[in-house]
């Protein structure tokens, strides 16, 4: 597999990384004997960018981790996330909490876990709208020197934050929602990446599997998966996605590759600064997603996917209401 730098930093990764967030929650049962296997999977076919988060559990997903990188450590690029507010075992609704004194102590307790000595790509999860995002720039910023972290990220970030971080401490790269299905980083927070010279490292490139192609209801999925609760799997808005991604499974068609292999390629000829992460706890489906950094579409593909996905075609919000109330646009 190719390699991407990430923005103007030294930060090298491979260009289509694996989202570990599934294996652990939100997506159904846990499989760890399985999640393990698609790590080292991953590894081998030099998928080696692996995101994780101390609230993904939460802390079972870093946990897992630390166990599938025994022996094969300095084999990856390890990126996890502070911020959220964990009470009793479980993330505290929307509380967030990045207090510079709470980001040394998951630091510290997410290299345990991890079973490493540094962390390659630190993010903050969510924006805290009650701690400076001086204050929180400086503190990774002294971690970097300390050699505990390697390299400085957001997640969900909006231009000012991005600038104001950036302006403390280089920041390596944006992780945020973007793919063929949610596009509103296009107007001013990529081409903002791109005069700093950060990476864009798209989670959900496969709208949480809808472009897949192979989705049910809202109602059809059980208790705890994330989609239940998803807007667009729901009622209408689902019928009119279901319409706008026939324009993925007609090119998928045409060339002969899988849906969810032209979403991913979409994303990845959308800039060389663009690293997406697809989730999966399947080895299957790895392997799936891999392949999408052979498929090469024309202009006239890039353009006939653009404007049948266009935003104004894509039915439902990208969450609840309580979830965007933590993105910070």
């Amino acid at each position: 597999m190719q390699k991407r730098k990430l923005g103007n930093s030294n930060l090298e990764v491979s260009e289509l990384g694996l989202g570990c967030m599934g294996m652990s929650t939100s997506y159904g049962p846990a499989d760890e004997k399985e999640s393990i296997a698609t790590i080292r999977r991953a590894i081998e076919l030099g998928c080696t960018f692996l995101d994780t988060a101390e609230v993904y559990g939460p802390f079972t997903n870093e946990e897992l981790l630390g166990r599938a990188l025994k022996g094969r450590r300095d084999q990856v690029i390890l990126a996890t996330k502070f911020g959220f507010r964990i009470e009793n075992g479980k993330q505290a609704g929307t509380g967030r909490d990045s207090r510079p004194e709470h980001i040394r102590s998951v630091v510290e307790e997410s290299l345990r876990r991890l079973q490493t000595d540094h962390i390659d790509l630190l993010y903050q999860h969510r924006v805290d709208p009650a701690v400076p995002m001086e204050d929180v720039a400086g503190t990774v910023g002294e971690l970097v020197k300390e050699g505990k972290v390697r390299f400085f990220g957001l997640s969900e970030a909006g231009v000012a934050n991005i600038r104001r971080a950036h302006a403390v401490h280089p920041v390596t790269a944006l992780q945020s929602e973007y793919s063929l299905w949610e596009r509103n980083l296009e107007a001013d927070v990529i081409p903002a990446l791109r005069e700093l010279g950060i990476g864009l490292v798209p989670f959900s490139p496969l709208g949480r599997g809808f472009l897949t192609g192979a989705v049910k209801r809202a109602e059809e999925y059980p208790e705890g998966d994330f989609r239940r609760g998803d807007p667009r799997y729901q009622g209408e808005n689902f019928d009119a996605n279901v319409r706008a991604a026939e324009a993925v499974r007609e090119i998928a068609r045409s060339i002969g590759v899988q849906p969810g292999q032209v979403a991913l390629a979409w994303l990845l000829h959308k800039g060389p600064d663009i690293v997406p992460i697809p989730g999966t706890k399947r080895v299957k489906y790895l392997e799936e997603n891999i392949a999408a950094t052979t498929v090469s579409l024309d202009a006239a593909q890039m353009s006939a996917l653009d404007n049948a996905l266009a935003p104004e075609k894509i039915s439902g919000p990208r969450y609840n209401p309580t979830v965007m109330s933590m993105i910070d646009r």
